[in-house]
């Protein structure tokens, strides 16, 4: 069994709702849901929008492979109303390199695997740069160790809100 971090967020329609469905759906179909962190809000990263996310940490149990996972939780966005087509439209008149959405479900950690290609990069790139991630991580697994660099979840939040400070 592997130990998985995921990270959920969206910030249009009923995002509340939204993310205890894939909550939910997450459980049977990915795996066992070990430990949640509560819901965060926060401003949108890489680019403006009027809607604030909604953001939530999710430890899992599971049997399938990384590949699998991300499979399925893309099966899940798809269900719960994300659209990537409209998405990659948005962003592209927009020039931002991200947009608004009603579901997002990152892999964050796959146990300690380290792994980068066209498809899945493990752990989740850019991770010590993003408060929005750290937080709700931090509530449920501040110890966890990063598997490149070594540092805590609680280590990495610590460091970015100082850097924030300077």
């Amino acid at each position: 069994m592997a130990r998985v971090a995921l990270l959920l967020g969206g910030n249009q329609g009923n995002v509340k709702r939204t993310l205890q469905t894939a909550q939910q759906l997450i459980n049977s179909r990915v795996g066992a849901v070990l430990r949640c962190s509560h819901r965060y809000e926060s401003e949108a990263w890489g680019f403006r929008s009027a809607d604030r996310f909604e953001n939530q940490a999710l430890e899992i149990s599971t049997d399938l492979t990384p590949y699998e996972v991300l499979d399925v939780c893309q099966a899940i966005e798809r269900e719960l109303g994300r659209n990537r087509a409209a998405e990659a439209i948005e962003k592209a008149s927009s020039g931002a390199p991200y947009g608004s959405r009603p579901i997002d479900i990152d892999v964050i950690f796959y146990d300690d695997l380290i792994l980068s290609d066209e498809r899945l990069t493990l752990p989740h790139p850019r991770l010590a740069e993003r408060e929005f991630a750290l937080v709700p991580l931090n509530e449920i697994m501040r110890q966890r160790r990063h598997p490149l660099t070594g540092l805590t979840v609680g280590e990495m939040l610590e460091r970015l809100r100082n850097e924030e400070k300077a």
